[in-house]
């Protein structure tokens, strides 16, 4: 039997205010770049592209959930 749970977590305003840093943000574009020219990356840049990725996409998770509770 499955149940469903829903937790509330605090959101800390400050959240709303983080960015992604501009050399990882850099670095992400450059991997992209390079999967464009080459049509595919080494493993090694596969599991970075991939790690900044969700890296980018938590911290969008965090911000949007900061800027809902304002």
């Amino acid at each position: 039997m499955s149940r469903t749970v829903q937790l509330t977590v605090p959101m800390p305003t400050k959240l709303a205010k983080l960015r992604f840093p501009k050399a990882l943000d850099a670095r992400l574009q450059f991997l992209l770049d390079e999967q464009g020219r080459k049509g595919r990356l080494s493993a090694g840049e596969k599991k970075e592209a991939e790690g900044l990725v969700q890296m980018a996409a938590t911290l969008s998770i965090l911000k949007l959930g900061a800027q809902l509770k304002r």
